[in-house]
């Protein structure tokens, strides 16, 4: 069987590794170049199909017409997409003669769309997971061929699930790839009336509004904590930087507005709805700060004063 892959990441990366075990001959790689603003954490998709001599291209616009002759010419039974942050229109999935798949970072149809482990943290979710699927012109809405989840546990952060969906992903794909190269289209519809759509994420998508609570607060930081752009807010005209927090549903209904308070020798914030937020790992003009020096900053004198939050 052969097969062109559209791939990014540490997922494209472990479902290539995936393909090649299961002797798929890979006839062309699409990837992209890595973005000089970006924090890149991740493997080289490149790196990998280069060492396993593997053509590699990495178009702009994968559906240009002229890459679409390109994927044509290599005459792939499949298409694969694994963690691709392009869409592939028609013109491409029309050109398998088996169909064209895609790895989705969720329990489809739950999280269809940009960035689902992170959207599944900040929205509070005990478990996501990977799905495979064939795709069609609307987005995450193909025939689910396998899927398996993972947990998200109160305190990981999207990066710690993103490794755990790693391994689910690569998973799947090894599950389903002896049927799919057999020539069976297996598969069952979604009912997207049970899911949404989910957009991208920017790095101001990370401001703190203090007048939520504790828990969407805490999901938040979770959910955008380093290596993504990081949680903040600023204080006095300085901007911070919060990267871990712990909540544990205590409330101080005696300590009134919202604010920044010591607490057994700890930095907590107030929030919106009366629980307290431990700010375990605080940084100040990217700087880590401890309990004193980060009082000794705003020019606060005693630890029982608090820091009241800007909230206009």
């Amino acid at each position: 069987m052969t097969c062109v892959v559209f791939a990014y990441h540490n997922v494209g990366v472990r479902c290539l590794a995936v393909l090649l075990k299961h002797r798929v001959d890979v006839r062309l790689v699409l990837t992209h170049d890595d973005n000089p603003n970006e924090t890149i954490w991740f493997d080289s998709v490149s790196e990998f199909a280069q060492k396993h001599n593997i053509e590699t291209i990495t178009p702009i616009d994968p559906n240009d017409a002229a890459i679409v002759e390109r994927v044509r010419a290599a005459k792939p039974d499949f298409i694969f997409s694994f963690y691709y942050r392009s869409m592939l229109q028609p013109a491409l999935l029309a050109i398998p003669s088996r169909g064209a798949l895609n790895m989705h970072g969720s329990l489809l149809p739950k999280y269809r769309g940009r960035v689902p482990v992170n959207w599944a943290v900040i929205r509070g979710e005990t478990e996501t997971g990977a799905t495979l699927h064939y795709m069609v012109e609307k987005p995450d809405a193909g025939d689910i061929v396998g899927q398996q989840s993972v947990p998200i546990g109160p305190d990981d952060t999207a990066f710690d699930v993103f490794g755990k969906l790693t391994d689910a992903a690569a998973t799947v794909l090894d599950t389903a790839l002896p049927a799919l190269l057999r020539g069976e289209r297996t598969g069952r519809p979604q009912d997207l009336s049970q899911g949404s759509y989910f957009g991208g994420r920017k790095p101001e998508d990370g401001r703190i509004d203090w007048r939520r609570s504790a828990a969407e607060i805490h999901n938040l930081v979770r959910g955008v904590a380093p290596p993504y752009p990081g949680a903040f807010f600023d204080l006095q005209g300085r901007r911070i930087k919060l990267n871990r927090t712990k909540f544990t549903s205590e409330r101080r209904m005696d300590i009134g507005s919202t604010g920044i308070i010591v607490l057994r020798g700890s930095i907590h914030a107030v929030c919106g709805d009366g629980n307290l937020l431990e700010l375990i790992n605080v940084e100040v003009a990217d700087e880590p700060v401890d309990t004193d020096r980060f009082y000794a900053l705003f020019g606060v004198q005693s630890h029982a004063q608090k820091i009241p939050f800007d909230l206009t």
